[in-house]
């Protein structure tokens, strides 16, 4: 058996979430459109957004009165640390914490806050060639 994750968020607006991530992550477009999008690397969905005040058929995804991204981190290991983290700070993310060494994990991440709040983490692979901090 064989499971993927494909985790879902709302967000405020999903065209400027989705250039978000597409810039931060290298991803591209899978679907498009104001409502909903799927993020793709190398032809795998990695993220899907959802217009957060739209129902569809299942309800609404989060409840609009409430702060958007509180206890959700998305995590994502990336081939190149270096290259995500400049390509993050072109596109203006608020980074929460710098590129660092996490001596628990034995690599090195980086700690942002997407467009709606999300914290989002890349994280290097196992095996980079780095000095430890």
């Amino acid at each position: 058996m064989t499971v993927r994750p494909q985790p879902m968020i709302a967000v405020a607006d999903v065209e400027k979430s989705s250039a978000w991530y597409c810039a931060v992550l290298a991803a591209t477009s899978g679907h498009g459109g104001p409502e909903y999008e799927q993020l793709l690397v190398d032809d795998a969905m990695i993220l899907q957004l959802h217009k957060l005040e739209l129902g569809h058929h299942h309800g609404t995804i989060g409840d609009p009165a409430l702060p958007m991204g509180n206890g959700v981190a998305l995590w994502f290991q990336v081939d190149s640390l270096d290259d995500a983290a400049a390509r993050a700070k072109t596109a203006g993310a608020t980074v929460q914490t710098d590129v660092h060494y996490n001596p628990n994990a034995g690599h090195r991440e980086l700690w942002l806050r997407d467009l709606d709040g999300y914290l989002v983490v890349l994280a290097s692979g196992g095996g980079e060639d780095f000095a430890v901090e």
